[in-house]
């Protein structure tokens, strides 16, 4: 090697060491602005713009929804047919899970029952003994908890696995968490960031559960906190409320139209999924842009007592309230039928159990009796998410309002689902079924 070449190899060297030396400094001045400039808010809203980006290039699968919501529909659209509810029930209890949950659920009403009869004062002919009737309620209350916590168990890893694909969010997993948690399977403005804050939610209730089980099993009932029970059990049930809700309201619970390509027009499964989805939300075409059969000015059906109208839908929405409730929002464009049933369910009984388990250690009567009476008042006002709703319904269908309440109608509709919520919803679903609906307006029931 000679001299020139030796000084071209140490030149080479020496520059390469300063190329490093220099993108080494640039990583570093990088970090250091990220890590001392930007506040962990703007990395986050730089992380879910990014995110978000990426979304976009990710077009929604065509998939369907479940037919037996389709089937659902049929049933309750106009009149019960109870031969097919029977058959529909028997091909749904067929399911393993589905028994499962079934059992479950039998689990969970029988022993919140006795729960609920012990602490109103029901039983005590039969359980003479404060004694007897404390021995009850624990042993209800841990099978509850029990029973809670074996849930938790259950959805827990898929939560955490939702979250994981949230993190790595690769076009598959997109693709997966939109079928889930996004209305229609289809994009949403800021997917990823919603689906961030409900995932998080939904993790945090079952970390709660987990702590109220620790406090139920690791402590005698004289010696647990109340303060302890009352929190944990508030921050379960409130984060899985507030899941189901913000889940409806944000946009991962709206329609959105989205852009497709030449490629996806042509496609002949797109327009049988939409088919498909007018049919389960019981759209109509109004004709070549004739929009004669729309109805300017829709009308209730009958009043807040006429729940003689149609009999058997008094029936169901007496004693399946909360069924009937998300079925109808769900066919009336707002939101997932089972996350109106479970928040629903949720607002309603939520108080009294936070309020009824919290005063159990408390050892004056007098303050037991108040704790557990306003447990109940602030049941009542679980209603109040009725009446939300039935606003909402009134806003966009363009329907009368009632204005007895001080001449609000907002404070009116609160009112009707408070002091008569059963009729109320009777009323909503007649007028649900006594039009069709085309792009969120009423249309003239079309006879076939």
């Amino acid at each position: 090697i000679t001299t020139s070449q030796m000084s071209l190899i140490a030149s080479g060297s020496a520059q390469n060491a300063n190329d490093n030396a220099y993108s080494a400094f640039n990583r570093r001045l990088k970090f250091l602005q990220l890590g001392n400039l930007e506040s962990p808010s703007a990395r986050f809203q730089q992380l879910a713009d990014e995110r978000d980006q990426f979304s976009r290039s990710v077009p929604s699968s065509s998939s369907t929804s479940p037919r037996i919501r389709e089937r659902f529909h049929r049933l309750f659209s106009r009149k019960i047919d109870w031969s097919s509810m029977w058959r529909i029930s028997k091909e749904w209890i067929r399911n393993p899970f589905n028994m499962a949950l079934f059992i479950w659920m039998i689990g969970v009403a029988v022993s919140g029952a006795f729960l609920f009869m012990i602490m109103t004062g029901m039983l005590n002919g039969s359980l003479r003994k404060k004694s007897q009737r404390d021995v009850w309620f624990e042993v209800n209350n841990q099978i509850l908890n029990a029973l809670f916590t074996l849930m938790c168990l259950y959805q827990h890893p898929q939560r955490i696995y939702h979250l994981t694909l949230l993190l790595r969010w690769k076009p598959d997993d997109v693709l997966k968490l939109r079928s889930i948690y996004c209305k229609n399977g289809t994009y949403k403005p800021n997917e990823w960031t919603h689906m961030m804050v409900v995932v998080i939610a939904l993790n945090v209730n079952c970390i709660a559960q987990y702590a109220l089980c620790g406090l139920n099993l690791g402590y005698k009932r004289s010696k647990r906190p109340a303060i302890g029970v009352g929190i944990t059990l508030a921050v379960a049930l409130g984060a899985a409320a507030f899941a189901g809700v913000y889940t409806i309201l944000s946009p991962l619970g709206r329609d959105y139209e989205t852009e497709t390509t030449d490629e996806e027009a042509q496609d002949s499964s797109l327009y049988s999924a939409r088919r498909s989805l007018e049919k389960k939300f019981s759209f109509v075409s109004g004709g070549d842009g004739d929009d004669k059969s729309l109805v300017p000015s829709p009308r209730w059906s009958g009043g807040i007592l006429d729940f003689w109208d149609d009999i058997s839908l008094a029936y169901l929405s007496l004693f399946c309230s909360f069924c009937v409730f998300g079925w109808n929002m769900e066919r009336l464009g707002f939101g997932n039928m089972y996350v109106h049933i479970a928040t629903f369910l949720l607002l309603c009984v939520a108080p009294f159990w936070i309020f009824n388990l919290a005063a159990v250690n408390i050892q004056n009567e007098v303050m037991r009796e108040a704790l557990g009476i306003t447990g109940i008042c602030l049941c009542a006002f679980g209603l109040l998410y009725g009446g939300f709703w039935r606003i909402q319904m009134r806003k966009r269908y363009n329907l009368p309002p009632y204005s007895f309440c001080c001449g609000k109608a907002a404070a009116s509709e609160c009112c009707l689902w408070l002091f008569c919520c059963w009729c109320s919803l009777a009323q909503e679903v007649r007028t649900g079924n006594a039009y069709d609906i085309v792009d969120d307006r009423f249309c003239r029931k079309m006879t076939s």
